[in-house]
């Protein structure tokens, strides 16, 4: 039996080189050619967690993704510490019973790929998402750049408070960049002229949660072109509350061909 959660609490749990100095290393088994945003994000905020006392949570992160990371390579996290301090309506939307789960909907057209993509396409996941609005992951229609989904991870955890603000920061990663795909009718699967990557991740935590519960992901994209795409999501817990916030901008461009 596979467990993605626990492989995910795992590259979450970052080694400690120095008193501010920490090593983290990206899943070998993928074939990806550059380090999830997420991934990073999620081990700065770890890095960050360690070196505060654990009554202090985080309330905001800002991350500028200048150059693509080799996933073979570990990544180094040096935590500066620039000041000690001391001291916020849901979208009315279908709820996830009943909804079916992305790993679900890729696993119907898993067949329909090329085998070199297929096993990792249709892998276990350690997030859980299901869309509210699902658009063909081959042939989506031209929608709306409003996205809902529900994400949580995939199974229950026990684990320290901040943890889960770091695996929300991890996941916040995900589907994000996909609104401004949206008014285009694109995905990433169906164009493969398209190149598109996270330039910036901006995330603003407003109290504390528990990610291995059901969390809504309001995302929409009011800007998208020369090559970008402005998104930005909220997310509320089942109680309706918003507990974080979310900006990013994208690069979703054509490829350039080489003449």
């Amino acid at each position: 039996m596979t467990d993605p959660v626990g492989d995910l609490l795992s590259l979450l749990d970052i080694e400690r080189l120095e008193l501010d100095l920490f090593r983290g290393q990206s899943p070998d088994e993928r074939a990806s050619q550059r380090v999830f945003g997420g991934q990073v994000i999620a081990q700065s905020l770890v890095a960050a967690y360690r070196t505060v006392p654990e009554d202090r949570t985080c309330h905001s992160l800002h991350a500028y993704f200048i150059r693509p990371g080799d996933p073979k390579v570990p990544i180094i996290y040096q935590v500066d510490h620039s000041r000690d301090g001391g001291s916020f309506t849901m979208p009315e939307v279908d709820g996830p019973d009943g909804l079916k789960d992305l790993r679900e909907r890729r696993l119907e057209i898993a067949d329909r790929l090329p085998e070199a993509l297929r096993e990792d396409f249709a892998r276990e996941r350690d997030i859980e998402i299901r869309d509210v609005a699902p658009l063909d992951l081959i042939h989506p229609e031209i929608a709306d750049d409003h996205h809902n989904i529900w994400f949580r991870v995939s199974r229950p955890i026990d684990v320290p408070p901040a943890l889960h603000h770091c695996l929300l920061a991890y996941a916040s990663d995900m589907a994000l960049l996909s609104s401004s795909y949206r008014p285009h009718g694109i995905t990433w699967l169906n164009h493969k002229e398209l190149m598109s990557a996270s330039l910036d991740h901006a995330m603003w935590l407003h109290g504390p949660i528990k990610f291995d519960e059901w969390h809504l992901y309001s995302m929409d994209s009011p800007f998208a072109g020369k090559g970008r795409g402005f998104n930005r999501g909220m997310i509320f817990n089942m109680a309706g509350d918003l507990v974080a916030s979310v900006a990013q901008e994208g690069l979703v461009r054509r490829l350039r061909t080489k003449d």
